[in-house]
């Protein structure tokens, strides 16, 4: 299906409901949407020895976290270098400038200028491409409502889905979860098994559960989460782009997901 216009979205939801599979529907339901996930710009940066990257990896190897200011960066650098996001003078794309991989770019052990000088001074706004193709989910970021305030700076989100399952629903699917974790397959005894009991079905070789797979380790981790989301989502409530839906699988979210979108950008 084609869209008319641009669609900028952040799926929010528990881990374990199932954001990945509701984005990876999307994207195939409507080609033109892209994802753009945080922690991918990070890891390709990195690789990739972009002066972005060299400055995320010195402040990780010292045990920093990475500011919300570079993830920042990198989420508007992707976005100017597809074309769909347009600066007033726009800067270039930062780059590696040398074979040996010196940056082109002062190391950024301090806030980011370009991003605190955008969001304190908001002379020029800041164009998006409203082109269907420009069209995006953006994954990994902002997870608090801080850091969706800056974000709102610069990139205008224009739906935010809230993806709803029943924690109970999710102790039960995450407890039912089996993994062959060389190559990362999921099985689920519920409603994905293997075709042979505790086989991974490519290889043969064993399934296996994940350390973390258990009712008290998920229990906790859900309601951290919604201790931590319930602002998040509040500020985007307040902005009118907040759309929640509920089901118990994501087979029952899906339709509902799907006629929603196309009711909004198609």
């Amino acid at each position: 299906m084609q869209l008319a216009r641009a669609a900028r979205i952040i799926l929010v939801g528990a881990p374990g409901v199932g954001k990945g599979t509701q984005a990876e529907r999307l994207m195939k339901r409507f080609p033109q949407l892209s994802a753009i996930s945080s922690g991918d710009l990070l890891r390709d940066n990195v690789k990739n020895r972009t002066p972005l990257g060299i400055n995320a990896e010195s402040t990780m190897k010292a045990g920093r976290l990475v500011p919300d200011s570079m993830i920042l960066r990198l989420i508007t650098n992707e976005l100017t270098v597809r074309g769909w996001l347009k600066t007033p003078n726009s800067q270039t794309p930062l780059t590696i400038n040398s074979s040996t991989g010196t940056a082109s770019a002062t190391a950024e052990t301090t806030p980011d200028p370009f991003i605190t000088s955008r969001i304190s001074h908001q002379t020029t706004p800041i164009e998006t491409s409203d082109d269907p193709n420009a069209s995006f989910i953006l994954d990994g970021f902002p997870r608090t409502a801080a850091q969706a305030a800056q974000l709102d700076q610069l990139i205008p989100i224009n739906l935010v889905v809230n993806l709803c399952t029943p924690t109970s629903v999710i102790v039960d699917r995450i407890s039912s979860r089996w993994v062959h974790a060389p190559s990362g397959r999921v099985y689920n005894t519920t409603f994905n098994p293997p075709k042979v009991e505790g086989k991974d079905d490519i290889t043969g070789e064993p399934l296996t559960k994940r350390s973390d797979d258990n009712p008290e380790t998920w229990k906790a981790r859900l309601k951290k989460f919604e201790e931590t989301s319930l602002p998040l989502l509040d500020h985007y409530d307040k902005k009118g782009v907040l759309w929640t839906v509920e089901g118990n699988s994501s087979d029952e979210i899906s339709p509902q997901l799907f006629e929603e979108f196309g009711r909004r950008f198609a």
